[in-house]
């Protein structure tokens, strides 16, 4: 059975990602960061969702991302957008996708592993720069590149099997997998029992996913 490390915050998208890599019967090595994110409820998540969906593994690592703000999402001062907007919005972290996805190369080359999975979507999110499909093609290109294990034959993959998924579609596939979406947290500001605010942006784009898939939405909301 094939090893892959699997980005996972603890949000929707990358539980749905993760349920599927198991699925496909990779043996799933889980990553997650704390990277000075405004709450610790996503990876109190990220923990529980681990071991509920099969991962072998799940190691959180520390990066604190709030040394450079920059952020609503790591620097307390910016406030979290409520209803949308134009333009990329204040809640993108600076090279957080590719922090994180240089982080899963690392660990897949020791590992063995020639697959990394990342919830990246291009369809409902948020105008991220880094959740583009020529960005992953582009950071595939350079993975393949920078380690020893494909100058040495070990080719590595970027998975994004949710990139052109609706969140209709993503929340759909969520429930045909059985993944217990309360215990899912997307939301930017949620509380510390994990509580969503229901404004912001990632709210609005889970809520309306819900609607949208005729699903009734078990988000707790605060």
């Amino acid at each position: 059975m094939a090893a892959a490390v699997v980005l996972l915050s603890g949000g929707l998208d990358s539980a749905t990602t993760l349920a599927m890599a198991v699925r496909e019967g990779y043996r799933c090595l889980a990553l997650s960061f704390d990277y000075g994110q405004r709450h610790r409820a996503e990876l109190d998540a990220a923990a529980h969702l681990a071991a509920q969906l099969g991962a072998v593994s799940h190691r959180t690592l520390r990066l604190d991302l709030s040394a450079f703000g920059g952020s609503a999402l790591t620097d307390m001062t910016i406030p979290v957008p409520a209803g949308g907007g134009t333009g990329i919005p204040a809640t993108y972290v600076p090279a957080r996708n590719t922090v994180f996805l240089s982080m899963a190369l690392a660990c897949a080359e020791v590992a063995g592993a020639a697959d990394i999975f990342i919830g990246a979507n291009a369809v409902d999110y948020s105008g991220y720069p880094d959740c583009r499909p020529e960005y992953l093609q582009a950071f595939e290109h350079m993975a393949n590149l920078a380690i020893r294990a494909a100058v040495e034959g070990q080719r590595v993959r970027i998975h994004a099997p949710l990139l052109h998924l609706s969140k209709a579609e993503i929340v759909r596939t969520a429930v045909a997998l059985g993944i217990e979406l309360a215990q899912t947290v997307s939301c930017y500001q949620a509380d510390a029992q994990g509580r969503a605010c229901g404004l912001c942006d990632s709210c609005q784009l889970r809520a309306r996913g819900f609607v949208e898939a005729g699903i009734a939405d078990p988000t707790r909301y605060r």
